[in-house]
């Protein structure tokens, strides 16, 4: 033992994602034996393979925990709720722009209004304009100002229309308000008001103009205006007392509505103006007058509005603590052009619009900022630009005002950051004038603001988006899109940001960043496309109503060519982009023709072909077959194309890939495929080969593939409702057949209770028509070895899938069909025949002993009608008849049969030769006659459990988004998938090339990617958990180690405690770590203890049907957060989340590991073997096979005939390295298997020295790997499968050996005999 414990020193210590479970030899702590002692050596020859530390670290690596995807956590359903609905809208539907623009200037130069006191000197600059220099006459200085007033406004919407009124009077004013307001209709119109030659605003909000001759101030109150000029309409007011006009403008809006309100009421149809979406800005407050220092403008709030760079300037020259070489002149000699943006003028205007951008996004709601920001360019760029008015109108004593009220932020951090860069410029301007004038060449030093905020944003990402707050640089990184020096790192950037999730992507899309992704699709920069391709797939799983813009231009091309398989892209793994451009065409395709029409091409369905071949990637292959799927989706061209380039027979050879979602995928693009309108025997025979050849699946372990195949099994129904309308008939007259027959053979043996046949319709003439030798037709039917026939069965099979969700969709089809065939012309006979089979399904005579039936296999037909899957009012329709009278959705009731007594055993068999009692059964061979029966039987085969309490049903835990209430229209096929959906939310993670196993990694596609996962993530919950969980494990590993060398020769005699189960225990099972033992009783019940504390945690059902008992319970995963795993004599294995706690107990996963148990008297049910380091369920029992089913594929991967009739008892493997394993069957028989070897020679060894049952055979997984057995006599053999022989014999005991349980890692075993019930400890 010390020899084989000292070989963990050499075992590395494993990463935290995987905690191994002590699967490998340890380090003890106690001396180690001498040499001599041989019977220290590691059993089976493995003392040497297990001391490589190559090969243990190759197991190391290899170790995996199962069942714990996406794909079970969701039950591949995908979220109800619509993503789009959860944040505000992003676009800007009602979007407005400015289109005409009315500037007044009443300026009357020379004259100064009555109420208007002008310090000396004062403020004169009109538009940066003197008025009085003495160079024009005033009538051209008016014309100068005007005009450059409006290249002024021209610099922020080029495309708004101007019209100057120079001194306009009030008949004027109110005819150019009246035209504006005419031609714009129902756009938004500029009212630019300049009031510096007029009086001030009075207290009600009246603004001043002239009269025709110049002699008279004419008021125009704000209720004309508002009526003038309607909605939408911004105001710009540079005036003093502008604060008045805000003060009094809601008052007459609501005036005015109210006018309209009561117009509305007298004349429903009448036209009224609209008077809302009004913005206004104000140059200061009511009281407050305009700056008149000389050194500024006097309109300063125009020039703040129109030319923010060139007044920054101006204000940081005058403002400066720092002398500056630079003078008021020198500023108009700033070189560039504010569009140019790598001059210094076009970088200050840049770098100007990122941080007025960047202020407002962070002190704005999104619903304002999107209206002011970002709905119209005029609009945006005024209050861009009065953000700065509000910091230099402060700075000289006013305040301006805004409607709507804006906060405020003057002393935004980031103003900072634009001193700094207006400061830069202006440290370089004499060297840059100096140069311009020939002197020595100076080359300008950009600034460096935006690669500083580029890095505050990485640094933003590397901090995980704390509490998910919005980054301050967002818009910044929008600017900086428009850069070509600084672009990629900034859209690296921004896909990092977006895979922060959906909340990302929206924000990203109400910043803005939707027009500039869309126009760099027309960028031919090959390093752009990895990146590109990432944030369109982010994009189009958030909304997909971006379909339209990626139309126009045709901007989809970029993904086309992405996908090509010669498309080289410049990034590692380029499989994984192509994936994401399938998804991108396949979004572009869904429920848009045009995009099918644009995308239909043979190069696309080559490359998706192409892609399904690639072995390493399965996220590339289930696009591809998802993006082919949607591409010919109600598009029958698309499908002509499909069958030209054979697509649908790849697909049909995806049905048997590794990976549940390529298969579902495949699926889902076969089911769309169905549907071609113009239905020809071509187009029927292609369909109907489809079909044959995915039925395959419905033995599929994976509950989302059975789901998706009975979606497709519901078009196909639909597609040929009339053929299955009589094969639905056909099948019920063939089990009345049936059924008759089985009522005749029990005629001499009918109970009280039994209905004569005479009381059903069919007559008596009828019933001599049923032959003596079985149930055999009278005509040949019409349906009889068709496809519609086979999928019938198989639906009706599925109708009782251990999965609810997946049963109940095939209800739904059922339910459907009767329906459709109780309305056809064959709906009176179709009544008659189910009421007989009521009838017929009530007698006694067809109940069976619930441990000699066996579970059909596919294709076989069953006898009885089943008990109803789900409760439905009273009636044969409404009870289940609809959808189980008919024989295969019976499957419960033909394994287990009724709850009365009975004596018949009927085989079921596809062989006409098996399928009644009287015909020929193979017997047993001749050596085995010879032995007593009684050897051969179970040692509880004679058990009568008495309930001495009532027996408590318990309740029945279903799968994560199970909605067993949500109403689903039976009346209507087909059914709807919700697959593709849930794929868009799920992106599986790369395989490695080096793996043999597949991923059991998902993330979601609307969830990060790039960020390690929570529990991988040092510091998160999860990933502390996960780390105390290991430290527990490993702390009880060092401390229960040394104890081995006492188990064997210490008394076991000091009980633990005890716990009172309410109903019999069959099997119990205890976690490894945890202080639980999982109890499994003779019905469906499985109780869940501490038993430290002796207290019940939880109690449930399995599920299983009546009669019917769990034979194997094991725990998954012990070394993290454990699984439960269940399995029923019925051939249903469960898998349980959270099983310890009621509230949140989960189904994760249901299929039938055996679907073709064999009938026997003996019934031992299912046996199966769970190998955690392998990740492979070894199943067996009443049947000929063992199966191999691999949990990482959900799919059975291996069958390893059984080599023998009798039934296999117990199940044990080497749980190292998992190739071994050894079976013990009913007579007494061993067999050794290797599962690298092919089936056919898989088994290695054979041992015949047990003459009766095998109890049990159990490989140690610690210690020295003792192999033990024993049988029912009470025969312990100690086995090396190197040898012929067993290596030592124990007789424990003379009578029945109940059961057998051998320590993992100790040299004890413990027994249990029917004379003795107290247990008996061996070592």
């Amino acid at each position: 033992m010390s020899q084989t414990m000292a070989v963990a020193t050499q075992r590395p210590r494993q990463q935290l994602l995987r905690a191994t479970t002590d699967f490998g030899p340890r380090k003890a702590s106690h001396p180690r034996p001498s040499s001599d002692e041989e019977d220290w050596e590691l059993r089976h020859g493995w003392e040497e393979q297990y001391n490589s530390e190559e090969y243990l670290t190759i197991l190391n690596s290899e170790f995996y925990m199962y069942y714990t995807d996406k794909r079970h956590e969701s039950g591949g359903k995908p979220k109800l709720e619509d993503l789009t609905k959860q944040f505000e809208e992003w676009r800007n539907r009602d979007r407005v722009k400015t289109v005409f623009a009315g500037l007044m200037l009443c300026l009357n130069l020379g004259v100064d209004p009555p109420d208007v006191v002008k310090t000396n000197p004062t403020a004169t600059l009109e538009c940066w304009i003197d008025p009085a220099a003495p160079s024009s006459a005033s009538t051209k200085v008016m014309e100068s100002i005007g005009k450059a007033l409006m290249t002024q406004y021209e610099t922020l919407s080029i495309r708004t229309r101007y019209k100057q009124f120079l001194d306009p009077s009030h008949d004027e004013t109110k005819r150019c308000c009246i035209t504006l307001r005419r031609n714009s209709r129902d756009e938004r119109v500029l009212f630019h008001y300049n009031g510096h030659g007029v009086p001030l605003p009075t207290s009600s909000g009246e603004i001043w103009y002239f009269n025709r001759n110049y002699t008279q101030y004419i008021p125009v109150s704000l209720y004309d205006l508002q009526q003038w000029l309607a909605g939408p309409t911004i105001y710009v007011l540079d005036v003093s007392h502008a604060g008045n006009v805000i003060a009094n403008f809601g008052r007459f809006i609501e005036k005015h509505e109210q006018e309209n309100k009561e117009i509305l009421e007298k004349e429903p149809d009448a036209a009224v103006q609209s008077y809302s979406d009004n913005i206004l800005l104000a140059a200061c407050g009511k009281a407050e007058t305009l700056p008149t220092n000389p050194d500024l403008p006097a309109d300063l709030f125009t020039s703040c509005l129109t030319t923010p760079v060139a007044i920054s300037l101006r204000c940081f020259v005058l403002n400066s603590q720092v002398p500056i070489d630079v003078t008021l002149k020198d500023l108009e000699k700033v070189p560039g052009r504010s569009q140019e943006r790598r001059t210094p003028l076009g970088e200050l205007n840049w770098i100007f619009t990122a941080i007025t951008d960047t202020i407002a996004w962070g002190s704005l709601s999104r619903k304002d900022f999107r209206k002011l920001f970002r709905q119209d360019l005029m609009v945006a760029a005024l209050f861009r630009n009065y953000l700065l008015a509000e910091r230099l109108m402060k700075a000289n004593n006013c305040h301006p005002e805004t409607r709507p009220e804006l906060p405020s932020t003057h002393n935004h951090p980031l103003w900072q950051s634009w001193d700094l860069a207006v400061e830069m410029v202006l440290a370089q301007l004499p060297a840059m004038i100096a140069s311009e004038a020939g002197g020595p060449h100076y080359e300008y030093q950009h600034s460096s603001f935006f690669a500083e905020q580029l890095t505050a944003f990485e640094v933003y990402l590397s901090q995980g988006a704390p509490e998910r707050k919005a980054p301050d640089q967002l818009p910044i990184v929008l600017q900086v899109l428009l850069s070509q020096v600084h672009r990629l790192r900034a859209l690296i950037l921004l896909s990092r940001f977006l895979d922060l999730g959906p909340w990302a992507v929206h924000l990203a899309l109400s910043i803005g960043i939707f027009p500039y992704v869309l126009k760099l699709l027309q960028s031919a920069a090959h390093e752009l496309k990895p990146v590109m391709i990432f944030i369109w797939a982010r994009i189009l799983a958030f909304d997909q109503s971006t379909q339209s813009e990626l139309l126009k231009d045709n901007g989809y091309k970029y993904f086309l060519t992405a996908l090509k398989p010669d498309a080289g892209l410049p990034v590692g793994n380029q499989s994984e982009h192509r994936a994401m451009s399938a998804f991108i065409i396949a979004m572009f395709c869904k429920d848009f023709h045009q995009g099918q029409v644009v995308s239909l091409s043979p190069e696309l369905f080559q490359a998706c072909l192409d892609h399904m071949y690639d072995p390493e990637n399965p996220l590339l292959r289930q696009w591809s077959c998802l993006c082919i799927s949607m591409l010919w989706k109600d598009f029958p061209e698309a499908k002509w194309a499909g069958i030209r380039a054979n697509a649908h027979q790849r697909l049909c050879q995806m049905v048997l890939d590794p990976v549940p979602e390529v298969r579902a995928a495949a699926l889902h693009a076969l089911k769309n495929f169905l549907g071609i309108p113009d239905l020809t025997e071509q187009v029927a025979q292609t369909e109907q080969a489809i079909a044959s050849t995915v039925m395959i699946m419905t033995s599929d372990g994976n509950s989302m593939v059975r789901g998706e195949l009975v979606v497709f099994f519901s078009y196909f129904v639909k597609r040929y409702e009339n053929k299955f309308i009589v094969t639905a008939y056909e099948e019920l007259v063939d089990e009345k057949h049936r059924l008759q027959y089985l009522a005749l053979q029990n005629e001499d043996k009918k109970p009280l209770a039994y209905q004569p046949l005479a009381n059903l319709s069919e007559s008596a003439e009828s019933r001599s028509n049923v032959p003596e030798s079985g149930p055999q037709q009278t005509r040949e039917q019409i349906s009889k070895h068709s496809i519609h026939a086979s999928i019938w069965k198989h639906i009706l099979i599925m109708s009782v899938d251990p999965h609810p969700e997946v049963a109940r969709k095939a209800i739904l089809i059922t339910d459907y069909m009767h329906t459709k065939l109780l309305s056809s012309a064959l709906g009176t006979h179709a009544q008659t025949l189910m009421d007989d089979l009521i009838i017929l399904g009530r007698r006694p005579a067809l109940s069976r002993q619930p441990s000699l039936t066996p579970l059909p296999r596919l294709g076989e037909v069953p006898i009885v009608p089943s008990v109803p899957f789900d409760k439905k009012n009273d009636g044969y329709l409404a009870a289940g008849l609809k959808r189980t009278a008919t024989s295969f959705v019976a499957l419960k009731n033909i394994a287990f049969g009724s709850s009365a007594t009975g004596n018949s055993i009927i085989p079921i068999s596809s062989s006409s030769s098996t399928l009644y009692p009287h015909q020929s059964q193979p017997q047993p061979s001749a050596v085995r006659i010879r032995v007593p029966d009684e050897w051969s039987r179970p040692p509880d085969a004679h058990d009568h459990t008495l309930h001495t309490v009532p027996y408590e049903p318990a309740e029945r835990p279903m799968p994560r988004e199970y909605r067993p209430d949500t109403e689903i229209d039976s009346t209507t096929l087909p059914l709807k998938s919700g697959f593709y959906d849930w794929s868009i939310e799920v992106l599986a993670a790369l395989q490695s090339a080096t793996s043999a196993m597949i991923p059991n990694v998902t993330q979601y596609f609307r969830e990060p990617q790039m960020k390690t996962d929570e529990p991988d993530e040092p510091g998160s919950d999860d990933y502390n958990s996960r780390l105390w969980r290991r430290m527990r494990n490993e702390k009880t590993l060092n401390t229960t180690q040394p104890l081995k060398a006492l188990a064997g020769t210490s008394r076991w005699d000091v009980p633990s405690g005890s716990v009172t189960n309410k109903s019999q225990p069959i099997k119990m099972c205890f976690h490894q770590f945890e202080d639980h033992l999982a109890v499994a009783d003779d019905r469906d019940s499985i109780s869940v203890w501490d038993w430290q504390q002796r207290m019940l945690l939880n109690r449930f059902s399995n599920g299983n049907p009546t009669g019917s008992k769990i034979t194997e319970t094991r725990f998954v995963n012990e070394d993290d957060q454990a699984l439960l795993i269940t399995g029923a004599s019925d051939g249903v294995i469960k898998i349980f989340r959270d099983y310890d706690v009621k509230e949140k107990i989960e189904l994760v996963a249901a299929y039938r590991g055996l679907t073709d148990l064999v009938p026997s008297n003996k019934n031992v049910g299912m046996v199966f073997e769970w190998q955690q380091g392998q990740g492979k369920l070894l199943v067996a029992g009443d049947v000929k096979v063992i199966r191999i089913w691999n949990a990482a594929t959900e799919i059975c991967t291996n069958e390893i005939p059984a080599r023998s009739g009798s039934c296999i008892t117990s199940l044990t493997s080497d749980q190292v390295a998992g190739n071994v394993f050894v079976a013990g069957y009913g007579d007494g028989a061993l067999r050794v298997f290797d599962q690298r070897e092919k089936p056919a020679a898989a088994m290695k060894q054979a041992w015949r020295s047990h003459k009766q049952w095998i109890t049990n055979v159990h490989m140690q997984r610690g210690g020295m790997r003792e192999l033990i057995s024993g049988s029912r006599n009470g025969e312990i053999k100690l086995w090396d499968i190197r040898m012929k022989e067993e290596i030592r014999t124990i007789t424990a005991t003379r009578n029945t050996l109940r059961t057998l349980s051998v320590h993992e890692h100790a040299p004890v075993f413990v027994t249990q005999v029917i004379a003795c019930p107290q247990p008996k400890i061996c070592d």
